[in-house]
Order: structure tokens, then C-alpha cells, then sequence
């Protein structure tokens, strides 16, 4: 399988799409070759400025540690555990998580291994002698595919001001990661508030019926204005710079514990409650395939 990258700098860096593109090769998406980090590092650009928070180790280290935590369990489940922990340790603001170029690095300069090793397909009974692959998107994609880009917005949009807990909660569900970053809504923080409560509460369990929810969410959302009827309270920038700022002299988050956000003032309780009965009770009425109905039950 590929293996961890032979060499890394000191710092973390930008590597641009069409720079990235050369180097998904069918090697690399089959896990049978190793990137070529010497010559990947000569085309990337560096990071502006010299905080502590661009430096690579940190990262690599997390990885590593993923990776060895999760080495006898299905491989999705280092997501929970490693989504708040990413976002923790990189401390980016939205603007600079938006740059595909870090992301892009991470990928295939840091952590190619992983993204190998977290992404592969499982063998299929049905085709066993087919070559497994890994999707290129996976290393160069939108937010809510690639690797590390989607673990970071997860992080991001479903945590409770500095409370990472809903972030495990909804992690440990694929079908969020998904479906669930891929709507607008969810950028509503009562809204990503309400549909983690139902996942807690275990109104939604399976697959099928949290991408119902989605479903439901999505299409409400066009006739009802959620931040009306659940207003959040003003954004305030200053605990997310504070919080960046604090990266300089922060030590590397913790493993067992969960780390703390920023300090912001979490969702107000009164707009998630109502959304989380809003969405429950849409839920309710709709259709999850494989679900059973009360008449075919009475059949």
C-alpha cells in the first residue's frame, strides 16, 4: 500500500489543482505506488507567514495516530475521532479553509497514506479479482469529498461554539458526511444543531433515514426561513482570531479528551429545540425506503 511520504518539510503548503492533477496517477489510486515527495515539494508554494499553526508535524503526527488507533476497526470510524482533532490543530478561519490548494497538499504531501488507507474500497464478493481504487476526489475535491477538507467542515459547521461533541455524533454517521454537508442549510448553526440532537436521540439511526432528513430539511428550507423562526445569535469574529491567535503557544490537542473551539456563545437552546420538533415531526411523514408503513405492517 502506499506508504507515508519520505520527505517533509518543516512547514505546510499550497499546492495548486493543476499541480495536484500530475501526480494522481492509477499507481497511487490503486495503492500501489508511493507519491514523489522530493519532486511534489519543488512546485508547491509556501504558506504566508511563519505561525506556529503552519507547521506540518503536528498534522503528520494526528495522522499517524488515526491511523494506529483505528488499525483494527473499520476505517470510518477515525472520522469522529479525527475530525475535531484536524480542526483544532489547523485553527483556520473559513476563508482559508476555502483554499483547495492546503487541502491539496495535505493530501498528497502530508498524509497520502492515509487518504489510501481511509478511502480504499473494501473487496467486493461480487468481483473479486477487480483492482480496488481510491476516487481522485478524495485527494482533490470539492469540500464535502475530499479527505480532509470535509472532516474540516464537519468540524466547523457542526460544532457548538468550542463543544466538538455533536461533531463525533454526526461523524459516526457516513451518510452526514455525505449528504448532510452538501445543503445550505446546514450552515445555519440551530439547523446543524437540530439534526445532531436527532441523531443523539436516536430519532434517525440508519443511513436511509438520516438521508430522509436531509431530504426533508432541504425542501422545508425553500418555504420556510429557519433563521427566522430559529434565529442564532450575531456571529462575533473576535473568540475564532483569539482562538487562531492561541495556536502559538497551544500544545498539541489532546487524544483521549476532546479539544474546545472557539469560545464562541453556542446556538441558542430555544431555535434548536423547535427546529429539532420541526424536523422530528417531518420526519415522521417521510418516506425512507425499506421503511415499513402501518398499512403494510396491518397486511
Amino acid at each position: 500500500m502506499t506508504d507515508k511520504p519520505s520527505h517533509l518539510p518543516e512547514r505546510l503548503a499550497f499546492l495548486a489543482d493543476l499541480n495536484a492533477a500530475r501526480y494522481l496517477t492509477e499507481g497511487l489510486l490503486t495503492g500501489k505506488e508511493d507519491v514523489p515527495a522530493i519532486a511534489l515539494n519543488k512546485i508547491t508554494e509556501p504558506l504566508p507567514g511563519d505561525e506556529a499553526r503552519g507547521e506540518l508535524m503536528p498534522v503528520r503526527d494526528l495522522v499517524d495516530d488515526a491511523m494506529h488507533a483505528f488499525r483494527d476497526e473499520k476505517v470510518t470510524a477515525a472520522d469522529a475521532w479525527l475530525a475535531p482533532r484536524l480542526h483544532a490543530t489547523l485553527r483556520l478561519t473559513r476563508r482559508e479553509a476555502a483554499d483547495r490548494r492546503l487541502w491539496n497538499y495535505l493530501a498528497l504531501g502530508v498524509a497520502p497514506d492515509y487518504v489510501v488507507w481511509r478511502h480504499m474500497p473494501e473487496p467486493k464478493k461480487e468481483s473479486p479479482g477487480k483492482a480496488r481504487r481510491v476516487a481522485a476526489t478524495r485527494f482533490r475535491g470539492a469540500s464535502y469529498t475530499q479527505a480532509f477538507a470535509r472532516l474540516w467542515w464537519a468540524a466547523e459547521l457542526f460544532r457548538n461554539g468550542p463543544d466538538y461533541g455533536p461533531v463525533v455524533t454526526v461523524c459516526a454517521h457516513q451518510d452526514v458526511l455525505n449528504t448532510g454537508l452538501r445543503l445550505d442549510a446546514i450552515d445555519h448553526r440551530p439547523t446543524a444543531q437540530a439534526l445532531a440532537r436527532l441523531i443523539e436521540r436516536g430519532t434517525v439511526t440508519t443511513g436511509r433515514e438520516i438521508n430522509a432528513l436531509a431530504r426533508v430539511v432541504n425542501a422545508s428550507a425553500a418555504t420556510l426561513m429557519y433563521d427566522v423562526v430559529a434565529p442564532d445569535v450575531e456571529r462575533d469574529g473576535r473568540p475564532t482570531e483569539q482562538w487562531i491567535a492561541a495556536a502559538e503557544w497551544a500544545p498539541a490537542v489532546q487524544r483521549r479528551a476532546l479539544p474546545e473551539g472557539p469560545d464562541e456563545e453556542k446556538a441558542p437552546e430555544d431555535s434548536v429545540a423547535a427546529l429539532a420538533d420541526h424536523f422530528a415531526k417531518l420526519f415522521a411523514e417521510a418516506p425512507v425506503r425499506g421503511k415499513k408503513t402501518e398499512d403494510n405492517e396491518a397486511d
